[in-house]
């Protein structure tokens, strides 16, 4: 199998499909479909613990992700990467909605407790801030 990690392409053609593309197929129900999306993805890779969801955000090329808070009801995290910043300088907004999705269910799958989330472009400081909230008496059976 090749090795994909030294593998890169332009930032124009991956915001081509990502913000020019997929917003035309998709229309104004982008950010529903896209959180659902993430949510799909995150079933295809199920991952064990946070470590693994930051390594695979990287390989994704979804950019670093870093927790900055967390309690027993939710959890705060930013993502950070050159195209977020790019993206951020180039227009007003974006859709993080895809990584929204994937981190909700990831968590919900890792915590056994019904997760949802929510991203807050953070246009001053150039990272998006993704917010997670869970009820621990709102807990899933496995599958």
């Amino acid at each position: 199998m090749e090795n994909t990690e030294q593998l890169t392409i332009p930032a124009f053609g991956y915001e081509l499909i990502r913000e020019v593309l997929i917003p035309e197929l998709l229309g104004k129900e982008t950010p529903e479909i896209l959180y659902w999306a993430g949510k799909h993805l995150a079933r295809k890779f199920p991952l064990v613990s946070m470590d693994e969801v930051i390594s695979f955000f990287e390989e994704a090329g979804w950019g670093y992700l870093q927790i900055l808070k967390q309690d027993k009801h939710g959890m705060e995290l930013e993502i950070t990467s050159p195209l977020i910043t790019r993206q951020l300088k180039l227009k007003t907004d974006g859709c993080y909605k895809l990584e929204a999705g994937f981190l909700a269910e990831q968590i919900q799958t890792q915590k056994k407790v019904r997760t949802e989330a929510y991203e807050e472009v953070m246009k001053k400081t150039q990272v998006i801030r993704i917010i997670l909230r869970w009820d621990i008496k709102d807990t899933i059976m496995n599958g």
